[in-house]
């Protein structure tokens, strides 16, 4: 059976070839062209978040760059000084013991602060000294120790002086102990604000 029984004039080949070539054009725009377009969208926004996540990166590298030059300024400066955990009383006192040494002296704790994770231990200090030199000497060795130390309402007098009684200095000052509550293995009589 014949479903055509005659040729397309040349007006219905044109027609049919332009409806053709619409739907060629249509299908090219909605299987092709929308998806590419959208892959396009995408993939620039994608590398703007990446961009954006890349400058945070450098930020944060130039930061730990800066602060990993401090500590190795620090380091090689031989100003660095440990922060020992809360509780460090014993070894604060056994390190003012041994730096006192053989003089007459005495040691009152007081005052010991909690502000965040910093723990601020004070002591009072009142010793006296033989002569001038060993009078600096305790001053060093308290600038010098091993804990992160502040020294300061240092008063001194001296007396003696003639051939029978050698001059001596009486000095007296507080030195501020500085720990953290960061690996700390106990709070007990310490609180926030808490003064002791």
């Amino acid at each position: 059976m014949k479903v055509l029984s005659r040729d397309f004039t040349v007006k219905e080949r044109i027609l049919i070839l332009l409806l053709v070539l619409i739907l060629l054009g249509l299908a090219y725009y909605q299987f092709i062209d929308q998806p590419v377009r959208s892959a396009i969208e995408q993939a620039h926004s994608e590398q703007a978040a990446l961009e954006t996540e890349l400058t945070t990166a450098k930020a944060k590298l130039a930061q730990l760059e800066r602060m990993q030059n401090e500590i190795d300024t620090v380091t090689a400066l031989a100003t660095f000084r440990p922060m020992p955990s809360y509780s460090n009383r014993e070894a604060v006192n056994k390190l003012l013991n041994d730096v006192l040494g053989t003089m007459n002296y005495s040691i009152a704790f007081s005052n010991t602060t909690r502000s965040g994770d910093l723990v601020r231990r004070s002591v009072s200090l009142t010793f006296t000294a033989p002569d001038y030199r060993t009078m600096e000497q305790v001053f060093k060795a308290l600038a010098d120790a091993e804990f992160r130390c502040i020294v300061d309402n240092i008063s001194c007098s001296s007396s003696g002086g003639d051939r029978y009684h050698p001059r001596v200095y009486n000095v007296s000052m507080t030195a501020t102990f500085y720990e953290t509550m960061v690996g700390a293995t106990t709070e007990v009589g310490l609180s926030e604000g808490y003064t002791a």
